[in-house]
């Protein structure tokens, strides 16, 4: 699926079964918290903290596909096209950074 096909299937889902789409604060609010649930389980899961019991069942691509959901919603009802502005942001971050990364030593293991 590319991300314009990921759009319109979400533009087609709400439709059908959203009803409509929640208003911009409240997606911002839920993509808050979906963000929330991903750290959660990559603190417990790969950082320093002791996964609890509860957590050790939690789908880490379910919850990044909960964040890709409200974001694409989020451009569909701010008029963003996700391929467009990611490719912009990728030639920004490959004019300004092609040669930066190459020289941190903190890079080198």
């Amino acid at each position: 699926m590319t991300i314009e096909e990921a759009q319109q299937t979400v533009d087609a889902w709400i439709k059908e079964h959203g009803v409509r789409y929640f208003n911009e604060l409240t997606n911002m609010a839920m993509l808050t918290e979906e963000v929330g649930e991903v750290a959660r389980i990559i603190a417990r899961r790969y950082g320093e903290q002791s996964e609890k019991e509860s957590d050790k069942q939690k789908d880490l691509g379910d919850e990044m596909a909960d964040v890709l959901f409200v974001l694409i919603c989020l451009a569909n009802q701010t008029g963003i096209n996700l391929t467009e502005a990611l490719e912009k942001n990728l030639s920004k971050k490959t004019n300004r950074d092609s040669q930066r990364h190459k020289g941190n030593e903190k890079l080198r293991g």
